[in-house]
């Protein structure tokens, strides 16, 4: 009990991501059981992610939570979900019919009931109508599916699938997405042998779109120029067969330095990690790829049922100020590209002002005149079941 309640102090007094919460506590409690694990990661994730509504049912500001608030709120999260309740001395006995009543006249105030803050309940309002926010958002508080992918430059998916079995551990196919394996349940797939040896990386079914829709072959030069960790990058250069040239960027280096680990596990050897110090490590590279990737940071609204706590740690002047930053980087990074080249500009945003609107502000300016849009995929969890995602192809004419 103690060790979810000290979690929930550390994500919503201290400000820390639930994932880093979580995987610390493991790592400090290397006996605790599997069971144990699933219980306290179940009840963190999901008190993070229903934080407003469990907040209401307190009588309580989700903007103002104290200490004494987190054992009320495991209560409830207990009480909501029909676990039994155990008999822990710092958790008194609920009252079951109040918390169903307070339940019950959340239905009735949609930002609670959603469990969003005000500002983004009227911005998602705003940008997509009441309709289509409210099924977003409803999917979005669905914890996602784990999903896994192959992994070709070692194996195809159905032979990773039956090494999979042979580890006690089931994954299906998904129609429609090539490389993509659904766990059933959620194994620790980090422990496997086929994981150890680079057969397969997590990541969702959208994301998985990405790196294709960029329409690479082997033989080109590529720069995925917002690379992160580079969980697109290993799949560029698996669809890249390790021929070609492929540069990953990213402003942090410490993040190249986990993809450079993860390209060593995934048998990746065409590439090539630098570190954005400045406009100068840009400029150098002028005029040098066939192919750009531009997976933009954003307000990452299209993910949040992977990353709950992102609802409480946005503010509407920090999505101001992502937006101000997708639009440099589209003007600062798109000269990379050669004449005929191609770039995608992606988001795991589902709002249009992080996606359209900048890519048709792009088009206008002097720099995006000297491109075409050639194809968009906007993607909706409330109609795909996977992350919500927006990506746009655009070729450098001139």
């Amino acid at each position: 009990m103690y060790r979810i309640r000290e979690c929930l102090e550390s994500i919503f007094l201290h400000g820390e991501y639930a994932d880093k919460v979580v995987q610390h506590l493991f790592r400090q409690h290397r006996n605790m059981g599997s069971a144990d694990r699933r219980l306290v990661a179940e009840a963190v994730y999901e008190i993070v992610r229903w934080k407003r509504l469990y907040a209401f049912i307190l009588r309580k500001d989700h903007d103002a939570l104290e200490k004494e608030d987190f054992n009320a709120m495991v209560k409830i999260w207990l009480v909501l979900n029909r676990y039994p309740i155990p008999e822990w001395p710092e958790l008194a006995k609920p009252d079951e019919h109040e918390i169903s009543q307070r339940y019950g006249k959340a239905k009735g105030h949609r930002a609670v009931w959603l469990s969003v803050p005000d500002w983004m309940d009227a911005l998602g309002m705003e940008e997509l109508g009441l309709s289509l926010w409210e099924k977003e958002m409803t999917c979005q508080n669905i914890p996602a599916g784990v999903i896994l992918r192959d992994n070709r430059l070692i194996n195809e998916v159905q032979i990773l699938a039956k090494l999979l079995k042979e580890e006690n551990i089931d994954a299906q196919p998904v129609p429609g997405y090539p490389d993509a394996l659904m766990l059933v349940g959620r194994p620790n797939v980090f422990v496997t042998k086929a994981y150890k040896e680079g057969r397969f990386e997590v990541q969702d079914a959208s994301s998985q779109l990405v790196a294709p829709f960029l329409q690479i072959a082997p033989g080109m030069s590529v720069i995925d120029a917002c690379a992160g960790a580079g969980g697109k990058s290993l799949h560029l250069a698996a669809l890249m067969q390790n021929k070609g040239r492929l540069i990953a960027m990213d402003i942090h280096d410490y993040k190249l330095e986990k993809l450079k680990v993860r390209a060593k596990r995934n048998k990746v050897h065409n590439l090539e990690c630098r570190v954005i110090e400045s406009t100068k490590t840009i400029k150098r590279l002028h005029g040098s790829a066939d192919r750009l990737l531009i997976d933009a940071p954003c307000s990452g609204l299209g993910v949040l049922r992977r990353n709950p706590d992102d609802k409480w740690k946005l503010s509407p002047e920090k999505i101001e100020q992502l937006k101000l930053t997708q639009q440099q980087i589209l003007q600062q990074y798109a000269p990379m590209l050669k004449a005929g080249g191609k770039m995608v500009y992606a988001t795991c945003s589902i709002l249009p002002s992080e996606n359209q609107h900048q890519i048709d502000s792009f088009l206008q300016s002097d720099i995006g005149k000297g491109f075409v849009k050639e194809d968009e995929k906007i993607i909706l969890a409330s109609e795909s079941g996977f992350d919500g995602f927006y990506m746009c192809r655009l070729r450098k004419e001139r």
